[in-house]
């Protein structure tokens, strides 16, 4: 069985960034070296951003200015690269941000 190393998520709610279009993003596996990327930033939210703006390879402003709707989407279908732990941090992330409790 092939090992899935990247996912396209194709945005329903495509957003504009330095004079393009941006319809979908593609996330690659994470790294051990990713979980630096919030280091220092209290804010769950942000850090959970922050991620995936590396793991897409685009500027924060893009995952900033996403809907919604397609954040959801995102964090469903990018936590199976991210492993277990990683994962469900994610989701925590999101939900609070989302303004769910658990």
């Amino acid at each position: 069985m092939k090992k899935v190393t990247t996912v396209t998520v194709p945005l329903e709610y495509p957003v504009q960034h330095a004079g393009a279009e941006i319809t979908s993003l593609t996330f690659r596996r994470m790294k051990s070296v990713d979980a630096y990327v919030g280091e220092g930033d209290e804010n769950q939210a942000r850090v959970g951003y922050k991620l995936f703006a590396a793991l897409a390879g685009v500027d924060l402003e893009v995952i900033e200015n996403l809907d919604w709707e397609d954040m959801e989407t995102i964090g469903e279908k990018v936590a199976p690269l991210m492993g277990k732990s990683a994962g469900g941090q994610l989701q925590k992330a999101v939900s609070a941000s989302s303004g769910e409790t658990s």
